[in-house]
């Protein structure tokens, strides 16, 4: 199931691949809640609890980046360390750094790349056992 358009949605006339801003309102069972979605979207959806955002959050099968906004940064920190996300962005929109580990939890991929924990993914390891 899909959101219900709130406001904007309609395709302007012409060339090009330009879309205004639109707003859906969106169910916990719709399938944007439920995919990985690589796209300029940003489904919002009110929440009472910060122990329901995390149970939203985690209910997913992905996990690669989750983004928290608050005023309060001992609170966001205490829902970023929560949920099950290999990135969480705090009040920012970019989350990506060179020195940073990026990669994702759940079905959203194993191991990492960029960042010291990165540079293992291109190491090769061998354990050699020896009885004596």
């Amino acid at each position: 199931g899909g959101g219900k358009v709130a406001t904007g949605g309609v395709v302007p006339a012409g060339d090009g691949a330009f879309y205004p801003a639109t707003v859906l309102t969106v169910e916990r069972d719709n399938d944007i809640l439920n995919n990985e979605i690589f796209g300029p979207v940003a489904p919002i959806v009110i929440i009472e609890s910060d122990e329901e955002a995390i149970e939203l959050a985690n209910a997913s099968p992905y996990g690669l980046i989750s983004y928290v906004y608050s005023q309060d940064l001992r609170r966001a920190l205490r829902v970023a360390e929560a949920m099950e996300s290999g990135m969480v962005a705090i009040n920012r929109g970019v989350i990506s750094d060179p020195a940073a580990p990026f990669g994702g939890y759940k079905a959203s991929g194993l191991g990492r790349e960029g960042g010291f924990d990165g540079i293992h993914e291109f190491l090769e390891k061998k354990y050699i056992g020896v009885e004596l």
